[in-house]
């Protein structure tokens, strides 16, 4: 897991053609001007899904991971709070081939995502994304899948 002010993204293309490919899109992207959908970068390689929500508190919240993709979650407005924790350790639910998608349970930290700022969560990551971190508040998040 990472976490960092998009403005130092360069310093992490090194980290692979998807990563440098999702960062350059975020770093050159006026989301202000970009409705919610998805939004093809390099095909089904590369990939983002704009997202416009309120937080949630935690009790409403589910430990999520991937096995096809990892993430690159960037908030364009707002903030919240996102929970990390290694999958090891977690007990997992059924894996959803199709939607690259499955639960799991336990406990773990949450870090404050604000405006301006990604997190790159790779497929040992497991992370519950888009929580309160006191009120709810309106979101607007780009998720940018990158296959790895």
């Amino acid at each position: 897991m990472i976490v960092d002010d998009l403005k130092n993204a360069a310093q992490y293309y090194a980290l692979g053609a998807g990563i440098e490919k999702a960062l350059r899109y975020l770093q050159e992207t006026d989301f202000n001007q970009v409705a919610p959908d998805r939004y093809d970068i390099d095909g089904d390689a590369v990939y983002a899904l704009v997202q416009e929500y309120d937080s949630k508190p935690k009790s409403e919240g589910f430990w999520e991971a991937h096995h096809a993709y990892l993430d690159v979650q960037y908030v364009a407005s707002g903030i919240e709070h996102m929970g990390y924790r290694p999958v090891e350790g977690m007990e997992a639910n059924p894996y959803d081939e199709e939607k690259d998608f499955y639960t799991l349970e336990g406990v773990g930290e949450f870090y404050t995502l604000r405006a301006g700022y990604f997190t790159i969560l790779k497929p040992q990551d497991a992370h519950m994304p888009g929580m309160a971190i006191d009120v709810s508040q309106p979101v607007k998040k780009v998720v940018v899948k990158v296959r790895v």
